[in-house]
């Protein structure tokens, strides 16, 4: 396993210092042309990746701390800056109905376009490329590291790719041609162009569903539910092997009754076949306060989402649990056995289960 660092090098008080010092020197060498903004006027830009659409001057960082302007070009800090690198089970991201039991080679750089309250790894994901330690990796690096690592699959994961989307681009055109495949684990604030640039080049995605109200993700993420919802359609109409991921929290996404209109919706826009995981949420970050989300509480989400028809749906950080197994939809025997990331026992043969020869939607070879 490659493990990069992941320690905070600065104070507020030295960002502040050098954000003054980067504005004063032109284009630093680090900087990378970004995609996706237009011109407001000779000093200003709007970013046009995401919807958050930040205007910003010269020297300015956007939401994401890693897009700035440079005499009325926006660049990118983040483009090949690896903060984070591993090997790990493709069941991790998570992916149930992807090459089970294969490994992923997954990377991150720093910066994100949310604020999850409940981030596991913040310590990358709220702060700027600069205040982290990174590895310089060229997109051919990443890709020669996945195949010495016997990696099928390279994962954009840990903070949000959608802010390293120039290097994720560069490095799945790199992926495709090398005969291995991409995923991403993303928030999914998208704008739709750049959704459907990346798509021709993903063979597969987990998204974040982190609750149904434009006030949870208001308050606990500072995002947008529309587009996250746009995102989903558009993966699955474009093919995308399509995961999704709800994180449940205790006492602000739990109520069964907005679970239960989440999967409805689920179920009439996305499909019965593509897989739901509802995680349990562990006390970190801002909401330490907070107690760890009652198995029963999961059970009765996943009891909500096969009542509404969803086939497949999954319980996780909880290894052990019967729900961490895939069921055939027609014969309900346990065609994929698992515990935690480790695969104890695959009878899906050539897409169907092996006992009752029903079609189990996935990517299996």
């Amino acid at each position: 396993m490659l493990c990069l660092g992941v320690g905070l090098s600065s104070s507020v008080a030295d960002l502040i210092a050098r954000s003054r010092a980067f504005a004063s020197k032109g284009v630093p060498d680090h900087f990378h042309d970004a995609m996706y903004w237009k011109t407001i006027d000779a000093e200003t830009v709007q970013c046009e990746l995401c919807p958050r659409g930040c205007t910003l001057s010269e020297g300015q960082r956007g939401f994401c701390r890693v897009r700035e302007p440079r005499s009325g070009k926006l660049y990118t800090a983040a483009y090949g800056a690896v903060c984070a690198a591993h090997v790990d089970p493709i069941e991790k991201k998570p992916l149930f109905h992807f090459l089970p039991g294969s490994t992923a080679f997954s990377i991150a750089t720093a910066g994100c376009n949310f604020r999850c309250k409940s981030c596991q790894n913040w310590q990358i994901s709220q702060v700027r490329p600069e205040d982290v330690k990174n590895t310089p990796m060229s997109p051919r690096q990443i890709v020669d590291a996945a195949l010495r690592s016997g990696s099928q699959t390279i994962a954009y994961t840990y903070t949000d790719p959608a802010i390293f989307y120039e290097y994720m681009l560069d490095t799945a055109k790199e992926v495709k041609a090398a005969g291995l495949r991409n995923m991403c684990h993303s928030n999914g604030s998208l704008n739709p162009e750049a959704v459907e640039e990346i798509s021709l080049y993903l063979d597969a995605a987990n998204i974040d569903l982190k609750g149904f109200t434009q006030e949870y993700y208001s308050g606990f993420a500072a995002g947008y539910l529309d587009t996250v919802l746009e995102t989903l359609e558009r993966l699955k109409r474009n093919k995308v092997w399509l995961e999704v991921t709800t994180l449940v929290v205790p006492t602000m996404n739990d109520d069964t009754g907005t679970i239960r209109k989440m999967c409805e919706w689920f179920s009439e826009h996305l499909g019965v076949d593509v897989p739901l995981h509802f995680s349990r949420f562990w006390p970190q970050y801002k909401l330490a306060n907070l107690y760890p989300t009652p198995v029963e509480t999961l059970e009765k989400a996943r009891e909500t989402a096969l009542s509404a028809g969803l086939r497949y749906v999954y319980i996780g950080n909880v290894p052990g649990h019967p729900a961490e197994n895939t069921y055939c939809h027609a014969c309900k025997a346990p065609v994929i056995r698992r515990s935690g990331y480790t695969i104890l026992a695959n009878e899906v043969r050539n897409g169907k289960c092996a006992f009752c020869g029903a079609d189990i939607p996935g990517v299996w070879k």
